[in-house]
């Protein structure tokens, strides 16, 4: 049995600024949701026994969501076909992805917005004769940065200051 303080994965929403209709909010999996420092090592004048390790930048993962392909207009679908198909002849479109985590109330309790984001990849899952699944889509976005809303900070405060962690 499941902690009561446990958040669950399964229960989020997405929406693109500008881009979203009730269509396009219902994903089934969502990915990418990470960074990491890269570091470089150096080594030190005359010292062979060890290199420093300094931070080098941080790097993100593109963002990943898939979802089952429904029979109706998609402003999303229409951008990523836009952006994909129309080459560099002009600038690419950019808007914010917000990825939000819900409680068992429908509450944001985390969220993710993906600032300048755009398409680089969709894809359609295998059609095949033998299996009768849904078919799934997969769109894949770069973006310059993510930024974290952590709404858990607020409701735990109370506790945090029994530890004297303000």
């Amino acid at each position: 049995m499941a902690s009561p303080d446990l958040l669950t994965s399964f229960y989020f929403s997405v929406k693109v600024t500008g881009k979203s209709s009730a269509n396009d909010a219902a994903f089934q999996e969502a990915s990418g949701l990470g960074k990491e420092i890269k570091t470089e090592d150096v080594g030190s004048g005359g010292e062979n026994r060890f290199r420093y390790r300094l931070p080098a930048g941080t790097t993100y993962q593109n963002l990943v969501l898939k979802r089952g392909v429904v029979l109706a207009d998609s402003p999303l679908i229409e951008w990523c076909q836009m952006t994909l198909d129309g080459g560099l002849g002009k600038p690419v479109e950019t808007h914010d992805v917000l990825v939000s985590l819900l409680n068992e109330k429908g509450q944001t309790c985390i969220s993710w917005t993906f600032a300048k984001a755009y398409p680089v990849k969709w894809q359609m899952s295998d059609l095949k004769s033998q299996e009768s699944s849904i078919l799934v889509e997969t769109i894949e976005f770069a973006y310059r940065y993510f930024e974290v809303d952590d709404s858990r900070d607020n409701e735990y405060a109370g506790v945090a200051a029994l530890f004297g962690d303000e």
